[in-house]
């Protein structure tokens, strides 16, 4: 397998994938910096993710009608841009507008790095390439606390923006001269009343459950704009049913092994989307340690994802999708659940090691679930498949996040008082409750799904 592809499409996505989550860090030091409340500055987090969730449709569209590798490449250039305008950023507004326009970049960078993987590489090195390309999606949220806690602390806020600029321009080199050229489509005309839709209905839902809990607005504008999004998403599927070549066909739908791995991977990523937001909170509130303390500790889950890469394919080759993604969720879950019984007199050696087979299971699941979502596809619908995978992606982990708030927050509203160690353990438990929810369809999987990718070889009499 050429690794090269792979670790540079890997590269722009741990760029991409560490942005988001370093700045939760770094939030208290740029609202004072911009002269607001460090809950308004969340509204800077929400643009970021209603930009992918706007523009992660139409990726599919462009990269086909332009070609996948110049539009991987100008979306670097893009998330860039977002991210100098975000270091220079002078006020609340300004900084807002900036983190969407990173936006935009990362919505293109994901789906279309996936794409440019999958129509380079052969079916039978897929799994060993989406390994590699699993692991940034791990490791940046792992990892993004820690290092924004160390540049916030010791630099200034500015250079976690800025860092992205030498990583940028090096990704945008290699991508130029590694990276081949994937042939160009000659797809229909834009969906413009289905890019609409789609848009309205993703970024509404997204902004809605993301701001529902927030104190800086009222509860009513998250629900309304979530009711607007949920309003649009039926439309969509109305629209998508009658337009002869939706931006997002839902005839992709029918495809078995597709439709049972984003239902499972859905459901599976709402809960693990909620961790790195409980961990480092219940870490600092309940255990009082610092951001850098959290961090260090949350880290170790990075080299179970890593450890994963090297033993993936076998395993998957040995057991096949189907039992390999069953025992990982239940894996996760107990692992999840075990977060709602650590006390501060629980060693962290214990903590930690729970948090490395934690991060071992999410990788196999992550890695297997993407594999086996493009297992069953045809190169004609391979745009079609990474733009709908991705949305349900960023749509679960918003709703994971906001799961975990509204827990928090519903508890602390009952108890009358500030947050304590018993609310994390809750919102612990009924997270993992909620990864148990992926697996009836893991279940519905047929026995030999996903065999021509892996390798293993199911026995089907």
């Amino acid at each position: 397998m050429n690794r090269i592809v792979p670790l540079i499409l890997a590269v722009a996505l741990f760029m991409e994938q560490m942005d988001s989550t370093v700045i939760a860090t770094a939030l208290p030091a740029i609202a004072t910096d911009l002269g607001v409340g460090p809950i308004t500055l969340k509204l800077a987090l929400t643009s970021y993710m209603v930009a992918l969730a706007i523009f992660i449709p139409v990726s599919g569209w462009m990269a086909d009608r332009f070609g996948a590798k110049r539009v991987f490449r100008l979306a670097i250039l893009v998330f860039v841009a977002g991210s100098i305008a975000c270091a220079f950023s002078g006020s609340l507004l300004s900084f807002v507008v900036s983190r969407f326009l990173q936006g935009m970049g990362g919505a293109m960078m994901t789906p279309v790095g996936r794409l440019v993987l999958l129509r380079t590489t052969q079916r039978s090195e897929l799994v060993s390439a989406m390994a590699l390309l699993t692991i940034p999606a791990l490791i940046g949220p792992l990892t993004g606390p820690p290092i924004g806690g160390f540049i916030t602390t010791y630099f200034s806020w500015h250079w976690i923006f800025l860092i992205n600029v030498p990583v940028g321009i090096i990704g945008y080199w290699l991508s130029g001269v590694f990276l081949p050229d994937v042939q160009t489509e000659a797809p229909p005309p834009l969906d413009v009343t289905g890019f609409a839709l789609s848009a309205l209905a993703a970024g509404g839902i997204i902004f809605g459950l993301s701001v529902v809990s927030l104190p800086a607005l009222p509860p009513i504008i998250g629900i309304t704009t979530t009711l607007i999004g949920l309003g649009a998403a039926v439309a969509y599927v109305r629209h998508a049913r009658r337009a002869p070549s939706p931006i997002l066909s839902l005839t992709i739908f029918a495809n078995r092994t597709f439709r049972s791995a984003i239902i499972s991977g859905t459901l599976f990523r709402i809960s693990t989307g909620a961790i790195p937001f409980l961990m480092p909170l219940m870490l600092q509130i309940g255990f009082h340690l610092t951001p850098l303390q959290s961090g260090l500790i949350t880290f170790v889950g990075a080299i179970g994802a890593i450890t994963t890469k090297f033993i993936a394919k076998r395993t998957l080759a040995f057991a096949g999708f189907r039992p390999v993604l069953i025992i990982a969720t239940v894996v996760t879950t107990v692992a999840t659940a075990a977060n709602g019984f650590f006390t501060p007199e629980t060693p962290y050696a214990l903590i930690m090691g729970f948090l490395l087979v934690a991060g071992v299971a999410r990788s196999f699941f992550f890695t297997s679930s993407n594999t086996l979502s493009y297992s069953d596809i045809e190169d004609a619908q391979a745009s079609q498949a990474t733009s709908i995978t991705s949305v349900a992606q960023q749509a679960s982990l918003a709703l994971g996040v906001a799961c975990a708030a509204s827990i928090l927050e519903i508890r602390s509203l009952f108890s009358g008082s500030t947050l304590s160690l018993a609310d994390f353990h809750v919102a612990f438990f009924v997270v993992a409750a909620l990864s148990l929810t992926a697996l009836p369809s893991l279940f519905a999987l047929p026995r030999n799904a996903g065999d021509s990718v892996s390798g293993h070889h199911t026995r089907l009499d």
